[in-house]
């Protein structure tokens, strides 16, 4: 029985699995992510979380028939590596992985991928249907997604594509993202931003709430929590992210046509009710076409190493009928 393995290659963890041909999980190894000296560090700190899950699983990494990895990026596909990181210090300029990774298991079966395109992958290969039209989201310390349109995964020419986070929602500009371009969703609706959202909602107009809006610990947890509680202003803020919610989704919808939309991150994972409920209850007045099937991530915190599994297994696609036996 042939033997695979996936990275998931985050800026706080990285994590290795080694499956077997039927995407089963045999075996896994968790270690942080070098914070320095550079990105050779990095590197080596992934190839050790391979050899850990190989021996844990009693296989020799050259008996792996191929990796997936599944990465923050930006992503250099020519080179195989991650050039820059966005979320490392800047000591970490270049991260080599295909190479150093193929030499490991002696492959040249190395698919790397962003994390969110991993994610689509592994939505597709472990679903119920195996849909050929499909988009992963995942709303969390930032939005992406990865897209599967007529069975083809979309990856663009650097292996970038899916930064929907980076769609403008809001000409006006209310809110300036972290990569300084105002307007876009990630400004408002993502982990790292809803609070700062409330935050700048109350500069405009400071109505009564019980959110600790001057704390210096307030975070986007905290507008979840006091909306349960029924603070009016945090049910305000979370209805204003879910109108920025369902326009970037419509657009989405509109753009790629998927039967269905796998949705992730930490900040769906820990409040689905509020996130999902809302955003399929509006869809429905918005979108073009046929509204798809909104659903909270099969994988759960997996989505991103199971994917990559998943793409090592099926040649990047997901698709099982390519799964190879040897």
């Amino acid at each position: 029985m042939a033997t695979y393995a996936g990275v998931d290659l985050g800026a706080t963890n990285i994590r290795a699995v080694v499956g077997d041909e039927t995407g089963r999980v045999v075996a896994s190894r968790r270690t942080g992510t070098p914070q320095g000296p550079n990105g050779i560090a990095v590197t080596e700190a992934v190839l050790d979380a391979l050899r850990g899950a190989a021996d844990e699983a009693a296989v020799d990494p050259t008996r792996i028939a191929a990796v997936g990895i599944g990465s923050i990026g930006p992503l250099d596909l020519a080179e195989g590596a991650i050039d820059n990181p966005a979320n490392l210090p800047d000591t970490i300029d270049r991260i080599p992985l295909t190479g150093p990774v193929g030499e490991l298991v002696d492959s040249d079966d190395i698919y790397l991928h962003n994390d969110t395109t991993a994610g689509v992958i592994g939505e597709r290969f472990y679903s119920d249907r195996n849909p050929d039209d499909m988009i992963y989201l995942t709303i969390s310390s930032g939005i992406g997604a990865g897209v599967c349109v007529d069975g083809s995964v979309i990856g663009g020419w650097d292996g970038n594509a899916g930064e929907v986070g980076h769609m403008t929602v809001d000409p006006n500009g209310f809110m300036t993202c972290g990569c300084g371009v105002d307007g876009h969703w990630e400004a408002y609706c993502s982990g790292n931003n809803i609070f700062r959202y409330a935050q700048r909602l109350h500069d405009e107009d400071p109505v009564d709430t019980s959110m600790p809006m001057e704390s210096a610990d307030f975070s986007s947890a905290d507008v979840f929590a006091h909306a349960a509680e029924g603070d009016e202003f945090a049910e305000y803020v979370l209805d204003q992210v879910t109108q920025w919610n369902v326009i970037a989704v419509a657009n989405m919808t509109d753009a790629y046509a998927p039967l269905v939309i796998y949705v992730g991150g930490a900040v769906t994972l820990n409040n689905p009710d509020r996130v999902l409920d809302p955003l399929r209850e509006r869809l429905d007045d918005v979108v073009f076409g046929n509204v798809p099937d909104v659903q909270l991530t099969t994988l759960g915190d997996d989505v991103v190493v199971k994917g990559a599994l998943a793409s090592a297994m099926t040649g990047g696609t997901g698709d099982r009928s390519r799964v190879r036996s040897n």
